[in-house]
């Protein structure tokens, strides 16, 4: 599967990643599309996960919600060229990509490349912790994302503070010299707001508060990421790869599918 992304020049692409299933990958971009889209943002959101959960999510968004673009990935068509069911309308600011579980290291490049912001959920457990320490050695070698940019946030996903898997989580984050930009709680909050297609920034907030403050530290990194105009090394693509070269750049938008 192509997991490039034809973007234009004033997209903000913010990219949810952890290779390892289960992180909560869907949860935290469909929270992300939904705050952005409450505060009057333009915003799509790219499905590159086979179960189509933000998708599902999106299926079931109210009709009086604020409006966001669904991209079905996953969904391979032999209807229509690659780069055209990807598309990015003209009109989308704000680009949110739910990554595959499974992405092969060399194929890092494609997610990344382009991205104002890499978000990696990381659960507090010894498997997802070798696991993301792996992820980050694919990131830095052979994705070639500038640790000097400051692109790549961690976020401790379902933690349950004050216990020894918390303290061992953050421990191990604390040593990458990588921003942890959020610490997120395991809460039925995100369970109940899923149900009903929103995200808990949209959900009332005398019940949602406690769940909704910790996502500031992110969006305040988050804020800062997308306003950092992009350089040339974060663009970087493998040379070996000629189906990069569309990746982030601007595509023909008149042109029909073929």
């Amino acid at each position: 599967m192509r997991l490039s992304v034809p973007g234009h020049k004033d997209l903000r692409k913010i990219v949810v990643l952890n290779p390892k299933g289960g992180c909560g990958k869907s949860t935290l971009a469909t929270n992300l599309a939904g705050y952005l889209a409450a505060h009057g943002n333009s915003v799509a959101i790219m499905d590159f996960d086979p179960q189509g959960s933000s998708m599902r999510w999106l299926k079931i968004r109210p009709g009086n919600s604020a409006p966001i673009h669904g991209i079905s990935a996953f969904d391979v068509r032999s209807s229509a060229t690659r780069s055209w069911q990807l598309r990015v309308p003209p009109s989308i600011k704000y680009l949110v990509v739910d990554s595959p579980a499974s992405v092969p290291a060399e194929n890092l490049a494609e997610l990344t490349s382009g991205a104002h912001a890499i978000l990696i959920p990381v659960l507090p457990s010894d498997i997802d912790v070798h696991a993301a320490s792996l992820l980050m050695k694919d990131l830095l070698l052979i994705a070639k994302v500038s640790r000097r940019m400051g692109r790549i946030g961690v976020i401790a996903n379902r933690v349950r503070e004050n216990t020894v898997a918390y303290r061992k989580l953050m421990r191990f984050l604390n040593s990458l010299a990588i921003s942890v930009v959020g610490v997120l709680r395991d809460s039925q909050s995100y369970v109940h707001s899923a149900e009903r297609g929103l995200s808990i920034h949209e959900m009332p907030t005398t019940r949602m508060k406690q769940d909704a403050e910790r996502w500031e530290s992110i969006i305040r990194w988050l804020e800062e990421k997308l306003e950092t105009p992009l350089t040339p090394r974060d663009f970087h693509r493998p040379e070996s790869s000629s189906d990069i070269l569309q990746l982030a750049m601007p595509i023909d938008r008149d042109k029909p599918p073929a």
